[in-house]
């Protein structure tokens, strides 16, 4: 049986029952097109080398998908999205890793500063006050571990765990300060300058930061026009195409219209036992099976009380990760299209759907 693929799409969804399919186009604007080219003779045989045949390169086929909610697009090109994934050598990876010092990470009681309510210390990992802060509640979840990429279960758990009890401590200091974010830069493709592995938390005032109030207005916006719930719709239209996956719970998939390669989006009611998990076992299969070295994650939530003016009543927590490339190259995985246009993705969803649901 062969493997579905994203170009296999609009079958998909013309497949689909009636309200299955209603529910895609709400959220969902689908189209495609045939991109065409002349090769050289001399070309020949450099393209039968890199893409398998002349013609694979001669025709190519395009899907362009747009999140008419929430207005993010991914475009992907049957040539890239097919291309098998080879494995990589790691080893130059690890060695960096363990060559380089941890630095002022290594002794975070002597080399990095607290908040003014002290750290917060975890089972495997301890809060710093971040030096250089993006927000006034800026801090940093320093792992006890080095190696980033070594994910030990009880570790990841224990980070995010840490993180939200230093939100806690924040917020009792600044009860106006409610709207918490995580993220996970892992390695340098992602934008962390210190190896060390490490997660950074912000707690901000007024309102959450724009992509996330965006997110949830876009979801009240849908709600009103729809009288259902976007974030239910997004996950059954996953499961409805086989890019759904989960654990108890928590509930993923493998979005449609990712910002860049193998996103993939967690969600549940809290931050509980089973999103942890999902989240270990996510990374787990990024790094082990999915040749992703160096990802972001971010975890969005609700404020940690109440606002008035806000409906938050069916926004999740909810998790995102994404690849951030080959630590080995030099090319970055960001240009002008993503920041100003449509992303471009090279990963085939249904394929790295099919790895997470057999890591389980």
């Amino acid at each position: 049986m062969s493997q579905t693929a994203i170009t296999d799409l609009p079958r998909l969804v013309e497949s689909l029952p009636k309200p299955s399919q209603d529910r895609f186009q709400r959220v969902f604007r689908l189209s495609c097109t045939t991109g065409h080219l002349t090769a050289p003779r001399v070309m020949k045989s450099w393209i039968e080398e890199y893409f398998g045949s002349l013609d694979a390169v001669t025709t190519q086929q395009i899907v362009k998908l747009t999140n008419i909610v929430t207005w993010e697009g991914a475009l992907y090109n049957d040539l890239r999205a097919q291309r098998p994934m080879e494995p990589r050598d790691h080893h130059d990876v690890i060695d960096i890793i363990q060559q380089n010092g941890s630095g002022p990470f290594g002794q975070p009681l002597d080399g990095t500063p607290e908040d003014t309510f002290g750290r917060i210390r975890g089972r495997h990992s301890i809060t710093a006050s971040n030096i250089a802060k993006y927000d006034g509640f800026h801090g940093i979840v320093i792992f006890n571990e080095h190696n980033p990429l070594h994910l030990d279960r009880e570790a990841v758990s224990d980070y995010l765990d840490t993180a939200l009890a230093w939100a806690s401590k924040a917020h009792s200091t600044d009860p106006s300060a409610r709207y918490f974010f995580f993220m996970w830069n892992c390695l340098w493709k992602s934008g962390a300058s210190i190896i060390h592995g490490h997660a950074q938390m912000t707690l901000t005032r007024d309102m959450h930061y724009a992509k996330v109030e965006a997110l949830r207005r876009a979801g009240v916006l849908y709600r009103q026009q729809y009288g259902t719930s976007y974030f239910e719709d997004l996950y059954a239209i996953h499961e409805d195409l086989g890019l759904a996956f989960g654990h108890g719970s928590a509930r993923g998939l493998v979005y449609l219209t990712p910002v860049k390669e193998k996103e993939i989006l967690l969600m549940a009611s809290q931050v509980n036992a089973d999103l942890k998990e999902q989240i270990h076992r996510a990374l787990v299969q990024y790094t082990q099976n999915l040749n992703v070295l160096s990802f972001n994650l971010a975890l969005y939530m609700p404020p940690l009380e109440a606002v008035d003016g806000e409906d938050w009543s069916d926004f999740p927590v909810m998790v995102r990760i994404v690849d951030r490339g080959d630590l080995g190259s030099r090319v970055n995985d960001f240009g002008g299209m993503e920041l100003y246009a449509h992303s471009v993705i090279g990963t085939d969803p249904f394929f790295i759907a099919q790895s997470l649901q057999n890591g389980r």
